[in-house]
């Protein structure tokens, strides 16, 4: 009887959560029993149960010969309400909140970005300082649609480097990577559509999907791509609409794409019709550029996103979208539908500090600093029993395993009772399957604090 009143309470909990997505909005009808009892792995009794309870609430209306009918007015879009009901600690929502809006003596080794110190602010203060002698359009009016033309020739220059073939016409600047994101899933997909991300991915990514209303479907990641044979599978049963995925220096793992994967993976996806999303926000933290599905496609199926904000200036948010340019003139009608004119004063101090022979040098220090403190960090966690998954030849991330029988939420939780924000696996596995995983931003990883704190939360599991 406990377990029948269990999966009773499954069930409730499912289609509650699916009336608060919106993904059955009022008037929607209900799976039937049957169907539903399949997607569930429940009984038809179990599911009569529960929707006869969900009818005595009010939240549903059986209509006889027809069905259940959802009813009520529509509730305001929570985005931490949907998805599963995951543990605070291991929320992308949750984690991202954490690390903005902790207090500056919280150490953050589960953030994404580099401390401030590791940042080129005198390249930012003289780029500042050179626009603000500029006219008063570039400090007071809006940008063109399209964005700021002598940026777009700089990204598409930058671009070829990496064996990716765009012309400034298929560059569009964005205000971050994030928007980029945001309006290529506005453009390309509808709620309900199926996405494809790895397993682990990016947390934000999650939390972005959620707000489009999409169904999520995941493949396990290895240190040289999506395993191809999961891969293939999911495309066959899904048929995903879109592939978000990282080539470079794979968040949060670190690890980068195999040129044999990329040709696989881009020759299933064109079987399957499905459009691919490369995020390549850590282009240059490489030492060794890694194969670009961009470079490989020529922009056909992929869109390639990215930003200078890990490198340059998360607080100047500029980011761009290169892609077909028959898109990209779409995209620029959305863009101007949701945004209007763009950051023109954002673009104008991104192209003077990219300009900046400084920059260069900044990218050569950081790379360097990096890998010394990659080695370090590895050394400080081997004597707790923490062990990086795959070491990575470059950026910031170490994926890692935490000691036999540990879990990473109860030890994110003791973290951030002591002033430690840390980022345990689940908030980046969709399928629930990283609970004893942890990323760590080796840059944020200074404080000798933060070994003490997750010394003391692994014995404490014990």
């Amino acid at each position: 009887m406990a377990r029948q009143a269990f999966r009773i309470d499954q069930v409730i909990e499912a289609v509650g959560q699916g009336i608060a997505a919106r993904a059955y909005p009022p008037g929607a009808r209900l799976p039937s029993v049957r169907e539903q009892a399949r997607r569930l792995g429940v009984s038809v009794s179990t599911v009569v149960e529960a929707y006869e309870r969900l009818a005595a609430e009010g939240l549903v209306q059986p209509r006889a010969g027809s069905g259940f009918y959802v009813q009520g007015p529509v509730a305001p879009l929570v985005l931490s309400g949907l998805g599963p009901r995951l543990d605070r600690q291991v929320d992308p929502l949750w984690l991202s909140r954490q690390s903005l809006e902790a207090d500056p003596s919280v150490l953050k080794p589960g953030c994404g970005w580099l401390p401030p110190a590791w940042m080129p602010e005198a390249s930012m203060r003289r780029a500042l300082r050179q626009v603000a002698r500029g006219d008063a359009a570039t400090l007071c009016d809006y940008g063109s649609p399209l964005g700021l033309a002598a940026l777009r020739v700089l990204l598409a220059r930058r671009m070829v480097g990496a064996g990716i073939a765009a012309r400034p016409e298929q560059v569009l600047l964005v205000e971050s990577g994030t928007q980029a994101l945001d309006l290529v899933c506005r453009f390309l997909l509808e709620p309900g559509d199926t996405v494809l991300v790895d397993d682990p991915c990016y947390f934000n990514f999650h939390a972005l999907l959620r707000a489009h209303r999409v169904q999520v479907v995941s493949v396990p990641y290895t240190p040289e791509g999506p395993d191809l044979e999961a891969f293939a599978e999911v495309l066959r049963t899904h048929a995903p609409r879109l592939y978000i995925t990282n080539s470079g220096l794979h968040n949060p793992t670190g690890a980068t794409l195999a040129p044999r994967i990329a040709h696989q993976v881009l020759k299933l996806a064109e079987q399957a019709g499905t459009w691919i999303v490369e995020d390549d926000i850590f282009a240059d933290f490489e030492t060794t550029p890694a194969p670009r599905l961009a470079a490989f496609d020529g922009l056909a199926r992929v869109i390639h996103v990215g930003s200078f904000s890990k490198t340059l200036s998360a607080s100047m948010r500029c980011g761009y979208i290169a892609a077909r340019a028959d898109w990209i003139d779409d995209l620029a009608d959305l863009r101007v539908a949701t945004s209007f004119g763009g950051g023109r004063l954002a673009s104008e101090v991104l192209l003077a500090a990219l300009t900046d022979g400084g920059y260069r040098r900044h990218i050569e220090r950081l790379r360097l600093r990096l890998a010394v403190e990659r080695r370090r960090v590895v050394e400080r966690l081997a004597p707790l029993g923490i062990v990086p998954w795959h070491v990575p030849d470059a950026g910031m991330f170490l994926w890692c395993r935490l000691p036999q029988g540990r879990l990473a939420a109860p030890l994110a939780q003791h973290g951030l009772a002591h002033g430690v924000v840390l980022a345990p696996g689940n908030a980046f596995s969709p399928a629930q399957r990283a609970e004893d995983c942890m990323r760590f931003n080796v840059a944020q990883c200074g404080a000798p604090r933060i070994f003490e704190v997750l010394a003391d939360g692994l014995a404490r599991q014990g």
